[in-house]
């Protein structure tokens, strides 16, 4: 047969091929088919090819009946997994092998099929479809391969119009049924959806390897998919925090002594078979479709009305009868098989406004017989929904009306949207209806088993497809037919016998007419509404009315028509009963005279079926006792029956009231006294339960009598009155029951609740805790989950959600086991949780729709926690019924920081901003009024339910987001949810309830005193004590530096002059520097003698000219270039101080002159040096004006300028013109080079440098980066200090290697020359920032230029080194050939530029997670990120360089810090700065003076101010890839940075990041958070004005859940608005200053946790600043730095005061002339404190100072004390564009020329580069500027905006 049938495909290939080349036509083409297919396929076979359908199989599979869910489960499985049903070979692919398959072989080999049933062993859904895959792996063949028409896998598919039938067939073609809106040819036309493999089609598998039901859930959830994406996250907790609780286990320390549950309810039987309403011979079973009753109706009940169509007037707008309908839709299945070219099993859309539901109704039915898949697609309007859906379900026909393609079109165009792609739109209107040409003869049905596919939106939002199979709707209609039928009916009222007949033999009283009338206004195309009022209308042969929604709005109109239709059965929901019932209740006239003709009569009614979730009782009377009883209808209580819908499963029904009986045998209780006392909660004794009797529906014991009322009791609705309490721990605590229920409704304490009935006859329900997946014990409150055969048996191409929500299984204890046991049937989680009480089933609400809270309280001495719930609907009645003014209410929690919170969401009028009058102004928020009404909210839900609200949200009416049910939109509060999350909910106003909500808030082990407390010290030594290892490095000696061009030991050289004159005598006509210009060429090479005469003529000119002499200040102001080398060399070989500055940047006079002006005054300057260019910057009218006029109000003397660019030629070098360097100057304190950095905030850092100083710090580069002569030397950016200058001026020289000088204008314009040059000259080791890197790779620089001459790209780091740099640099790079471990990032510091070094580690960086928790307590511990998601990543900044040693010291105790704990960093190198510039500062002096308490104490260390660690790695180095062990430093941030709260420390950069991510609104780098007295403060820069309220929780939320930070005043900048520096990095102290003086800007300030503060406005009172338990990490200095007498404060915290214990009579004032007091605590140190010049000595370590130990050997200061100013009177700072960069733009003090350039926003992260140094000390209130003290940074007595004296008072920027 395998021999035949590859004979057979390949001649059916070649005749494919001829129908392509067009040598035949369509018709030849299926005639020679079909003489050679029956020369290899017997007759029997052919037949299954005669419908004209494209099959999968040879013919219908027989299958014996199932009877129970797993029926629908696999009939899943039984569609073809290929893309349109021939993938798998099998033909069947339903896990039974066809007739054809089985005799013949074709399909391959036999597969066993699932078997169905509840066996305990029985497999998964996984390991059914694994063992289908690998163990029995199938042929990837079609048996039918050969059957297809000419579109074969390999060829085109062709669609209706444009193909074969566009050329022969023209039976439909003329006509305009079908639009395809793709105008290409049809080989182009199907790219996208053909098949990617020979043998498959697209579909929804993926491929074999995806699925759970090998159908439809292989095409799984795409990463790449749009947020509108299908399916959404899990439902249920795992994994992940989703409301309410968290997964665990199943809690195996649960083992009561007799364990007890509610065991499953069993099912009840159908008493008796169901047999058509129309004909009682006719048994219902022996139909297997929907499709086939349809003809059944069409013969039997032809001129009966199927439907009934009105408009919202109540007019009859169409109708159909069967005999048409099934016409129709026969002729709708016709068109597909013949002319669609769609296998059986495809889907098909259905795109039909709910008005056409006759038009739906046949293009349903007409898929069901056509054997094609159905999508229902009922929301038509919205595209994004509809392209979705078409894409998922790959459906490429969609079928609607002339109607809805025109208003496409119109859409579409208008819209400029797409059609979607590969869809072809039929219009079944026009088809007409189907005669065919033989009476009788009907095409056979051979349908797959699945029906259709109904998409709903979860309560998340997220569309989910629902599988339903015809099995499953058969079963559906049984149940529903039966419960019908048994409906009781009326009492009689006529007393003629029913069975007298007249004498032409007819009933004289004829008996009344077993079809049903359906009145339903439900939207037909979903849920109930389609089961309902499409398919239960097929199956019985009912009558359907359909009217529009609204149509129950108008007073009289519902009735009217159940009067005119004599509708039997009533399908309606909650609102638009209540809208009719309580429109009669208003006015009853109304109703009674609509119609004239008739009054309304409600007798006919035998069921009034109501959609809904929750039952609501007190309406039910309403219902019955005052609109229907009225109506005449004395079945009033009985007509009522709520029914329990799964909206989201398909709509299936799973309980109502009934009158089958049977309920005997679902084995439960069906009365309380059965069970025992009504508020007991044992389960009922085993005897007590077996007298339920299991007797049958014949209860022959009882008497008639007693069954009557038994029944009555048992077939009403039961209510049930619920103890509120109770249901808070999942308890039901049953009061009253029925008719005493009602009466006792009102009292406090209660809920009323109402069942739906029992289980439909053939569900198994059982009662799950949701959490656990334990089945609940009786009386408790847990999740329905139910077992069907009418249910659905997975969700569409979701194989996760479908095994996790339909195919879930419950466990349960047995007794004697600790283990739980997985009970046998697999259950669909219905999502809904309430209880079951008499055998009925009570709801109180959804999953989603209960909160839960956490509470904590203390018995017995023992800690105990539980959670309460609380069901929304509960709250939200509350809320309406007791607080005016509020139009609706939803709630919802959000889990935040390991807690669930509630939240509450408010719509009121007056949160609406809508204009009173058209046209006129919006109107104003009356924002006390919106504040003491959340505050009602909050007393209300916490008076009546003890629930502690967290947050109150305020709303306009109707802009929250909704969900549509029967065309009415009520809040989705899993949507608001979702906006919540995401932060765009429409509020205006939020409220906060902290204090009460907020419990698990962690504290430090000394929440006063803080981490560097003794206290808490200590704690972590305990905690660490068998860590006994100490952190502190190694240090590599270099005594000796060998040059290796003269192996003269470079140690005899005291001063770098002395080596450069070596180097002239030694190589004088070697290359000295060189420059290259803007376009790469290079400039006029200097050789060592030019360079040295250079230098003298320089010199000469500035000691004859300007008459400079030993220890004079020049002021070095250039550009990047030879002239600035040569000013410096002249200043050294003069004696004279060089202080080389950057450029003033003439955009930014207000910042830079200043700074210019002050350094003039403070240093004593003698003169400016410049170069030409900068001298046509100062004399540029604007700056020099600006200049002048600054220094005339700062009192300033102007120095003389003088232009160095053509000093006199000098043809003598330095030594013959006796300019050597005098012993003197080399002395230890004197200074030679003083370096300014610049803080963000303008503020001055100044270094002084000496001869050893220097050498030593070049001694160091060469050493450490293995540096020769023979490569030369890099000078690109910040020349002017750090490792800049060193290459700039110093390492040629050091080296003897020639120097190249690449000029940052040059680089900001065309970033390709630096690279140009690293490779031209093959440089091996360079300097660059993070900021320039990302301005190269911004510009797609250096991708053609070969770097991998390039072993050091050294990129320097003030702090902790981002963590984006090095992977976007690898990237970047990666074609140039720079190899990863070639960069390098460097840990600089003012006072060393190079403290650790990742140069020539020869590994990438390494990367630590580090739990946060524990960082906040000082200790460091690795994590696995995976398992902690808010571990915090930090890279290692490398190890020590030569010479150099690096302890982690406590910056308290000055101890050592053992290993697993961070400290601040401590260096100890040759290479250290040994003092701030002027300074006679004791504390500074101390700085340089460090030494550890149980160290070596001959050891001096300089104290870095930044906290770190060092950790040992092992990597495997070099070719053979032998382990080393490297020990690294990790540098964390400044100690001045970090504050502290509850005794915990917290960085604010972390902080920061996680606030700049958690919106897109966010501006990225533009958040601060600081500490201002007692408050916690977080500004941010928003790129929105609109809803700012909304972000608020956003902010506090991710504050909380990744930090456990509760901020207390959340205020918002407009974009533009935030400080920044001309680098793009955070202004903290300007930031700070501006909002203690309250001139922040800020657009919206919002108070979180301030009770006195009003939102919106200044939050900040003065008179309410008490702490917090709040402390602040202050001051690093160490006990032998305290001041003053008695007890001394922490001298890192801050915890009480804003003053430190001081010296009697010592000045406070705001010292900024060295690192930590320029970088003063700008960011967390504010505190509020009216009474500034009082005197606090209350400590919280009560520690007594040692005495001062101070060393002032090293401090050298040949000028005063010094005045000193920085830029802080600024005006806001100038934005420049990028085109705006001249050269004199380009140098700035402490920036790069290119850097400027650079809008904040376009390099990501810069800020981070070079965040501030923090004072240790106390500040000024005083602008006192006194000779005896330092003053305030820039600023004049009388205009400065920026540092009143209002805000000095407030800041306290020490220590």
């Amino acid at each position: 047969m395998a021999e035949s049938n590859a004979e057979l495909q390949a001649r059916l290939q070649e005749l494919d091929f001829e129908l392509e080349d067009g040598e035949i036509t369509k018709k030849g083409y299926e005639k020679r088919r079909t003489q050679i297919m029956s020369m290899y396929l017997s007759p029997q076979e052919m037949a299954g090819l005669n419908s004209g359908l494209r099959l999968h199989n040879a013919e219908e599979t027989t299958r014996p009946p199932i009877a129970n869910r797993m029926s629908s489960y696999s009939v899943l499985s039984e569609i073809q997994a290929g893309p349109y049903g021939y993938d798998n070979g099998g033909g069947a692919g339903d896990g039974h092998m066809d007739d054809y398959g089985a005799r013949n072989g074709a399909a391959g080999i036999h597969v066993q099929p699932p078997t169905p049933g509840y066996n305990m062993g029985q497999p998964s859904g996984v390991q059914r479809f694994q063992e289908q895959q690998l163990g029995v792996q199938r042929e990837r063949q079609s048996s039918y391969n050969y059957s297809l028409d000419p579109s074969s896998p390999d060829g085109p598919r062709p669609d209706s119009r444009g193909s074969q039938y566009s050329s022969q067939n023209n039976t439909m073609v003329d006509s305009d049924y079908a639009f395809n809106p793709d105008n290409k040819p049809p080989s182009e036309q199907q790219q996208g959806w053909n098949s990617p493999g020979d043998n498959s089609r697209m579909s929804t598998m993926l491929g074999d390897s995806t699925g759970y039901f090998s159908d439809f859930t292989g095409q799984q959830m795409m990463d790449d998919r749009p947020r509108e994406s299908y399916g959404g996250p899990q439902r249920y907790s795992i994994g992940e925090a989703f409301s309410p609780t968290a997964a665990m286990p199943p809690p195996l320390s649960y083992l009561p002594d007799a364990p007890s549950h509610q065991l499953p309810l069993e099912p009840r039987d159908l008493p008796f078979a169901v047999y058509d309403p129309h004909n009682g011979n006719t048994p219902m079973s022996k139909f297997d479709n929907i499709g086939a009753v349809l003809r059944h109706r069409g013969k039997m009940q032809a001129r009966q009305p199927a439907y009934w169509i009105l408009d919202s007037k109540g007019k009859e707008v169409s109708s159909i009868t069967w005999d048409k309908l099934t016409s129709r839709a026969e002729k709708v299945a016709q068109v597909i098989r013949d002319k669609s070219n769609l296998y059986r099993g495809d889907r098909v859309a259905l795109i039909y406004r709910d008005t056409e539901i006759i038009d739906f109704a046949i293009a349903l039915l007409g898929c069901f017989i056509a054997g094609v898949v159905a999508v229902p697609i009922n929301n038509v309007d919205d595209y994004q929904k509809l392209s979705l859906l078409l894409t998922t379900t790959q459906a490429h026909l969609a079928l609607t009306t002339d109607n809805n393609l025109k208003i496409f079109h119109r859409d579409i165009s208008a819209q400029k949207l797409k059609w979607p792609p590969g869809v072809e739109w039929w219009k079944t209107n026009e088809f007409g209806s189907y005669h065919p040409k033989k009476k009788d003869e009907a095409t056979p049905l051979q349908v797959p088993d699945l029906a259709y596919i109904e998409f709903s939106r979860a309560p998340t939002g997220d569309l989910r497809g629902v599988v339903l199979s015809h099995r499953t709707i058969m079963h559906q209609m049984a149940c529903l037919s039966a419960i019908i039928s048994t409906v009781p009916k009326s009492e009689g009222t006529d007393t003629f016998s029913a069975t007298l007949r007249s004498a032409d033999g007819s009933l004289v009283a004829p008996r009344q007419g077993k079809s049903e009338t359906i009145l339903s206004y439900l939207d037909p195309r979903e849920g109930a509404g389609l089961i309902l009022g499409v398919l239960l209308g097929v199956y019985g042969g009912h009558t359907t009315v359909w009217l529009e929604s609204r149509t129950v709005d108008t007073p009289g109109m519902y009735a009217s028509l159940i009067t005119k239709y004599r509708a039997t059965i009533m399908v309606a929901d909650y609102p638009g009963l209540k809208r009719a019932a309580y429109n009669y209740q208003q006015d009853p006239m109304a109703t009674r005279n609509f119609t004239k003709k008739m009054e309304p009569n409600f007798a006919a009614v035998k069921l009034c079926l109501i959609d809904c979730l929750t039952v609501d009782c007190e309406f039910h009377e309403i219902l019955a006792d005052r609109w229907l009883r009225p109506m005449r209808n004395p079945r009033a209580r009985e007509l009522v029956a709520p029914m329990l819908c799964l909206p989201e499963h398909g709509g299936m029904i799973i309980s109502v009231r009934d009158w089958l009986g049977g309920e005997e045998r679902m084995g439960c209780p069906l009365s309380m006294e059965e069970g025992g006392d009504s508020t007991d909660e044992q389960v009922s004794s085993p005897t007590a339960a077996q007298s339920n009797g299991y007797k049958g529906l014949l209860d022959g014991g009882n008497s008639e009598k007693k069954k009557i009322v038994r029944s009555r009791q048992r077939t009403e609705l039961s209510e049930a009155l619920l103890d509120k309490e109770s249901l808070k721990t999942n308890e039901v605590v049953v009061l009253a029951m029925g008719e005493e229920a009602r009466k006792r409704a009102n009292e406090p304490g209660t809920v009323r609740a109402g069942a739906f009935g029992y289980p439909i006859p053939d569900a198994t329900l059982a009662l799950v805790d949701p959490e656990t997946n334990l089945l609940c014990a009786p009386f408790s409150v847990g999740e329905i989950w139910v077992d069907s055969p009418s249910l659905s048996g997975g969700f569409w191409a979701l194989p996760k959600h479908t095994e996790t929500i339909f195919h879930a299984r419950p466990y349960r204890f047995v007794e004697g086991s600790p283990t739980p046991v997985m009970i046998e049937p697999e259950f669909l989680r219905t999502g809904l949780l309430g209880c079951i009480i008499e055998g009925k089933v009570f709801i109180l609400g959804l999953y989603e729709d209960r909160i839960r809270q956490r509470v904590e309280w203390v018995e017995h001495g023992a800690h105990e926690i539980e959670h309460r719930y609380f069901f929304v609907q509960h709250l939200v009645m509350s809320v309406m019924k007791t607080v005016p003014k509020i139009y609706d209410c939803s709630a919802f929690d959000a889990h935040v920081n390991g807690e669930y919170l509630p939240i509450i969401l408010i719509e009121t009028q007056a949160a609406s901003t809508a204009p009173t009058t058209t046209g006129g102004p919006p109107r104003q928020l009356d924002i006390p009024f919106l504040d003491s009404l959340s505050e009602r909210v909050m007393e209300v839900l916490y008076q009546e339910h003890h629930l502690r609200v967290y947050c109150v949200m305020m709303t306009a009416p109707n802009t929250l987001p909704r969900i549509v049910k029967n065309g009415r939109r009520d809040i989705g509060n899993m949507l608001c949810r979702k906006e919540f999350d995401n932060g765009n909910l429409p509020c205006v106003h939020v409220k906060f309830g902290v204090e009460r909500a907020v419990q698990n808030l962690p504290l430090g082990d000394d929440p006063a005193g803080g981490i560097w407390s003794p206290l808490a010290s200590q704690a972590r030594q305990d905690m660490l004590a068998l860590h006994s290892d100490k952190q502190y490095s190694g240090v590599d000696h270099r005594e000796v530096v060998i040059d290796d061009r003269t192996s003269t030991p470079l140690n005899q050289f005291s001063n770098i002059h002395d080596l450069m004159q070596w180097r002239v005598s030694r190589q004088a006509d070697e290359l000295s520097y060189c420059t290259i210009d803007g376009r790469g060429r290079e400039g006029k090479g200097v050789n060592w003698k030019k360079f040295d005469t250079k230098v003298a003529g320089v010199a000469m000119y500035l000691k004859n000219k300007v008459k400079v002499q030993p220890g004079d200040h020049l002021l070095l102001m250039y550009t990047h270039s030879e002239e600035f080398v040569y000013a410096v060399h002249a200043c050294i070989c003069l004696g004279a101080v060089a202080v080389p500055m950057a450029p003033i940047d003439a955009n930014r006079l207000s910042e830079d002159a200043p700074a210019l002006l002050h350094m003039m005054a403070d240093f004593r300057i003698k003169a400016i040096l410049v170069n030409a260019d900068v001298d046509t910057l100062l004399k540029q009218k604007v700056v020099s004006q600006h200049v002048k006029q600054s220094a005339l109000i700062l009192k300033i003397h102007i120095p003389p300028t003088y232009n160095t660019s053509k000093p006199p030629k000098q043809s003598h070098g330095c030594r013959e013109l006796g300019l050597t360097i005098r012993p003197a100057w080399i002395q230890t304190g004197y200074p030679v080079i003083i370096w300014t950095y610049w803080t963000p905030d303008q503020r001055r850092i100044a270094v002084q440098l000496g001869h050893s100083t220097i050498m030593a710090l070049c001694k160091v580069q060469k050493e450490t980066c293995q540096m020769v002569s023979t490569r030369p030397v890099l000078g690109c950016v910040r020349s002017t200090m750090g490792l800049g200058f060193l290459h700039t001026c110093m390492m040629g020289i050091f080296l003897a290697a020639p120097t190249y000088l690449v000029s940052p204008v040059d680089f900001a314009g065309n970033p390709n020359i630096l690279f140009q040059t690293l490779s031209r000259y093959k440089i091996k080791d360079t300097y660059a920032t993070a900021q320039m890197l990302d301005h190269a790779i911004a510009h797609n620089a250096g991708k053609g230029t070969p770097m991998h001459e390039l072993k050091n790209l050294m990129i320097s780091t003030e702090q902790r080194p981002r963590s984006d740099v090095y992977s976007r640099v690898k990237v970047a790079f990666a074609s140039t050939g720079l190899d990863r471990t070639a960069i390098n990032t460097i840990y600089s510091h003012v006072l060393n530029p190079m403290v650790a070094s990742r140069s020539y580690m020869c590994i990438e960086p390494i990367e630590l997670y580090l739990d946060s928790h524990a960082l906040r307590r000082g200790l460091v511990m690795p994590v696995d990120p995976e398992s902690e998601p808010f571990a915090l990543m930090v890279q290692d900044s490398g190890m020590v360089p030569v010479s150099t040693q690096i302890s982690i010291v406590n910056p308290e105790t000055n101890r050592l810090c053992l290993v697993g704990e961070y400290g601040e960093i401590w260096v100890q190198s040759e290479a250290n700065a040994h003092s701030f510039y002027g300074s006679k500062d004791a504390f500074d002096v101390e700085r340089f003076n460090g030494r550890t308490v149980d160290g070596d104490p001959g050891v001096r260390y300089v104290r870095t101010g930044d906290l770190g660690f060092l950790h040992n790695v092992n990597r495997p180095i070099g070719p053979g890839g032998n382990l080393v062990e490297m020990q690294v430093l990790f540098v964390l941030g400044g100690i001045g940075e970090t504050f502290e709260v509850n005794g915990l420390q917290h960085f604010p950069m972390d902080v920061e990041t996680s606030v700049e991510k958690c919106h897109r609104a966010i501006v990225r780098g533009g958040c601060a958070i600081f500490q201002a007295g007692s408050l916690l403060v977080l500004i941010a820069e928003v790129r929105t004005r609109a809803y700012l309220a909304s972000l608020v929780p956003v902010i506090v939320n991710t504050v909380l859940n990744e930090h456990q930070l509760v901020l207390d005043i959340v205020a918002f900048v407009a974009l533009g608005d935030f400080p920044r520096s001309r680098l793009g990095e955070k202004q903290r102290g300007k930031i700070l200053a501006s909002w203690v003086s309250r001139k922040m800007r800020t657009i919206a300030q919002f108070s979180i946790r301030d009770p006195d503060a009003e939102v919106g406005g200044a939050v900040m009172p003065d008179d309410s600043m008490a702490r917090r338990g709040s402390a602040q990490s202050g001051r690093a200095g160490t006990n032998s730095l305290r001041r003053g007498t008695g007890t001394a404060g922490s001298s890192l915290r801050h915890v009480a005061s804003v003053h430190e214990p001081l010296v009697e009579g010592e000045p406070l004032t705001l010292q900024t002339s060295h690192e930590y007091r320029s970088h003063a605590r700008q960011d967390s140190q504010t505190t509020y404190n009216d009474d500034i010049d009082g005197r606090s000595d209350a400590t919280p370590t009560n520690e007594t100072p040692r005495p001062l130990q101070l060393n002032n050997t090293l401090d050298y200061s040949p000028v005063e004390p010094l005045h000193y100013d920085t830029a802080e009177s600024l005006s806001k700072q100038q934005q420049r564009s990028p085109d705006e960069y001249d050269m004199q733009a380009t140098y700035h003090p402490g920036g790069d020329a290119y850097e400027q350039f650079q809008h904040h926003e376009e390099v990501p992260g810069s800020s981070s580069s070079a965040a501030p140094y923090l004072d240790y000390r106390p500040v000024s209130p005083s602008l006192d500027l006194r000779p005896a003290g330092l003053r305030v940074a820039n600023h004049s007595r009388d205009s400065s905006e920026e540092y009143p004296q209002e805000a000095l008072k407030h800041m306290n920027f020490g220590r």
